[in-house]
């Protein structure tokens, strides 16, 4: 599964739901008409009823999900869809699901930890990066652009980065 967004809240008291998706259009999670909704691998699938654009989110009807009860359940669950229904990502681009996981590096060796988290700023998308318990919880904050990231490596799950340690 590829998580594609999150449910933020109800929306009325007939089940709708407020969708805040990760995808680069709002609107690129329609082009979908089952969703996954859930959290920690534990996914129910659900068809999508209805749909509309409500500023800067989503707000969906989903089957089976019929009032403010089952929608407030909701709340804070992912939404994905199944890996093999995304087209294939263009040369250098990456769905952020393939990022998390992957070992970050600089160009002089220093391990920065795993990807844990990429989010977007308006700029530029932000790569979070975890050195882990045994390590301190070092968190990095590193943008996710051609000037820092030298290369990405998904099938050795690596990445090489031009960032200083001390940032």
């Amino acid at each position: 599964m590829v998580v594609m967004g999150r449910i933020v809240a109800p929306y009325g008291v007939f089940g709708w739901l407020k969708v805040l998706p990760d995808t680069e259009a709002l609107d690129g999670l329609l082009d979908y008409p089952t969703w996954w909704i859930g959290k920690n691998d534990q996914w129910r699938e659900l068809l999508l009823e209805a749909a509309k654009i409500h500023n800067d989110v989503l707000v969906v009807k989903l089957k089976g999900i019929d009032d403010r009860d089952a929608a407030f359940a909701c709340k804070g669950q992912q939404v994905a869809v199944p890996r093999d229904a995304l087209p294939e990502p263009e040369e250098n681009e990456y769905y952020w699901s393939d990022l998390i996981g992957l070992q970050v590096k600089n160009q002089q060796g220093v391990d920065f930890g795993t990807v844990t988290d990429v989010f977007e700023t308006g700029a530029n998308d932000v790569l979070v990066v975890n050195t882990g318990k045994e390590l301190g919880n070092i968190e990095r904050l590193i943008p996710f652009v051609d000037q820092v990231v030298l290369t990405v490596d998904i099938a050795a799950k690596a990445m090489l980065v031009d960032w200083d340690a001390d940032f």
